[in-house]
């Protein structure tokens, strides 16, 4: 049955199942091979409890999990297994609680793809016979293991084509700049199966980062105080042209804000930057709820995202400065049409025309444009009634 599914969490879960059906342990962990690093990260697990899977890392031998994993060679220890000189306490795994522990390397045409743990409570001698099944468990679900992950990863691609497909199509659509950047977070977040996604602005006034948009509900993140350029991750990033990856952003001490980061449940973390002919214009940040070491190819998505999203807000800001242009050429054209009535109904001169329209501008608190558009529609109505 293991074999029948290519969804990458049935296969952990029935691997678990099956081993803790023949050994009768109390706890089964399994581990796997991180494809981006030299880490196992807990994929599965009967006990501890599940909140816990993603969140476990463990280097190449590190405690005995890891020794098994760099020798590929199965530890079988009946009692008082925290005694061994390769055990390593986790304060979150209760290992230490369990008496008799079983390890096996999960090998996959030679190639190392995880480890199962087993566990019991009390002192067990295991029988040959049942290392040699569970020897031959962790031989025949490697192979069901590598071809789910390949499956796992055909459909990330795919999903990240589509993403990228939807991000380009919204960038060129004729939506306000607030409801692209809305959209994109959201996409980014739900590609990433991010905790957090949010893209923050360059304040080319100040110097500042300041949020634009976050598909985030909290409030305690939405109200994060701006950034200076070059402080915290996401500054880092703005400043070096560069990603900067945070594997812990509670345990980092250049993150500002560590005790939001609890308070919110966030783990790693990924800022972007949004470059425009290698101007930096903003950064998109991702947070997971978990460990998670980035794919190359994840970083190169979100960077294509990030790349968009600079070209949308530069070609708004574009369009606000020629609008803006327009409307002063406007206003220009106004202004001298008024400044004609003026000098011809009054006999001023140029300079006296405009220095009047300045003062009636600041003592009624009107705009140059308003106050044209006043003494044009007065010479209007008085030619009208002549």
């Amino acid at each position: 049955s293991i074999s029948s599914t290519l969804e990458l969490e049935t296969v952990l879960k029935q691997i678990v199942e099956v081993v803790v059906e023949v050994t009768k342990g109390d706890a089964c962990l399994l581990y796997l091979i991180s494809e981006t690093t030299d880490e196992l990260i807990l994929r599965a697990s009967k006990n501890p409890h599940p909140r816990l899977i993603g969140r476990i890392s463990i280097g190449l031998g590190e405690g005995i999990t890891g020794w098994v994993a760099r020798e590929k060679i199965p530890v079988v220890i009946p009692r008082n297994a925290s005694d061994d000189a390769r055990f390593k306490f986790f304060h979150r795994l209760p290992e230490d609680r369990y008496q008799a522990f079983v390890s096996v390397p999960i090998t996959s045409k030679g190639k190392m793809v995880g480890v199962i743990n087993v566990q019991h409570k009390r002192s067990k001698r295991y029988a040959e016979e049942t290392i040699a099944l569970l020897l031959t468990i962790a031989n025949q679900v490697g192979g069901a293991i590598a071809n789910a992950r390949l499956y796992d990863d055909m459909r990330q691609k795919a999903r990240r084509l589509e993403t990228l497909s939807q991000v380009s199509e919204t960038v060129a659509s004729n939506r306000l700049i607030e409801d692209v950047l809305q959209l994109i977070v959201t996409m980014t977040a739900q590609l990433m199966n991010s905790k957090i996604c949010s893209i923050m602005l360059v304040d080319q006034a100040s110097g500042e980062l300041r949020i634009a948009a976050t598909q985030s509900l909290s409030d305690a993140y939405r109200r994060k105080p701006p950034l200076k350029v070059g402080q915290s991750m996401s500054g880092r990033a703005v400043q070096d042209h560069h990603p900067v990856y945070v594997s812990d952003v509670k345990e980092e001490d250049g993150y500002f804000y560590r005790d939001l980061a609890k308070q919110e449940g966030l783990h790693s973390l990924l800022s972007i930057p949004m470059l425009m002919k290698e101007n930096p214009i903003g950064v998109i940040n991702v947070y997971t709820s978990s460990y998670h070491a980035f794919s190359d190819e994840e970083v190169t998505t979100l960077q294509a995202i990030a790349n968009q999203s600079a070209v949308a807000i530069e070609h708004t800001r574009l369009m606000e400065k020629s609008f803006e242009m327009q409307e002063a050429l406007e206003v220009r054209k106004l202004v001298e049409r008024a400044k004609g009535f003026l000098m011809a109904s009054r006999g001023l001169s140029e300079p006296e025309a405009f220095r009047l329209m300045q003062r009636q501008s600041m003592n009624l608190r009107k705009s140059m444009r308003e106050i044209a558009d006043a003494i044009i529609l007065a010479e209007e109505l008085q030619r009208a009634t002549q």
